[in-house]
């Protein structure tokens, strides 16, 4: 399956880096879900679960809190306020 590359960055700095196969994210209208190759697009992300899965990465979730999704050219940038990633994986 195609994979595209996330970055994940919070007001400090940039907590991940990865290419994935998919990604749901809390969206202010409810979950989204986004693969590789999606559409342009931006929009908020509210508080809840994000579940990421790829070849690297297995399949994680996070509890991510406010801030926006940019994806365009199968890249995805996602801008959290919050995110509490496993202590292994800072």
């Amino acid at each position: 399956m195609t994979e595209f590359e996330l970055e994940i960055y919070t007001q400090d700095r940039r907590v991940l880096s990865e290419r994935v196969r998919s990604m749901i994210v809390p969206a202010a209208d409810g979950y989204l879900g986004v693969l590789a190759h999606h559409a342009p697009l931006v929009t908020l992300i509210g508080e809840g679960m994000m579940l990421l899965k790829g070849s690297k990465v297995g399949e994680v979730e996070y509890p991510v809190s406010g801030g926006f999704l940019e994806v365009a050219h199968n890249h995805a940038t996602l801008l959290v306020d919050r995110i509490d990633l496993p202590e292994g994986s800072r």
